[in-house]
């Protein structure tokens, strides 16, 4: 015949035994759905294609649907643009994520 307190300490057990369990599969879940939207256009879901810009490798939808660029590559690609249009559009678009406002 078990004791009260040996019934209150499996049953703890168990109950943290399903939450990590639980907390596993969720985080296997969240990976897997990381995996398959690597390189798929958030619009449409269509494979990206990778192109080089001025050294720099950019993510295309094919279907028109934007450019994606990873953390650091916009900086990058400003380096090597020529001062124009491009360029300033460019500079307000950092300064505007960045909080900053450009003079």
């Amino acid at each position: 015949m078990s004791s009260k307190n040996e019934d209150e300490y499996f049953a703890r057990r168990d109950a943290e035994l399903v939450n990590k369990t639980r907390e596993t599969q969720a985080n296997l879940r969240q990976q897997i759905e990381r995996e398959k939207a690597k390189n798929k256009c958030p619009r449409c879901g269509g494979d990206l294609r990778t192109v080089q810009l001025h050294k720099v490798e950019v993510d295309i939808c094919p279907e028109g649907h934007g450019t994606w660029l990873d953390a650091g590559e916009l900086e990058l690609i400003m380096k090597h643009e020529e001062p124009g249009l491009l360029r300033r559009v460019f500079e307000d678009v950092v300064s505007g994520i960045r909080g900053t406002k450009r003079l």
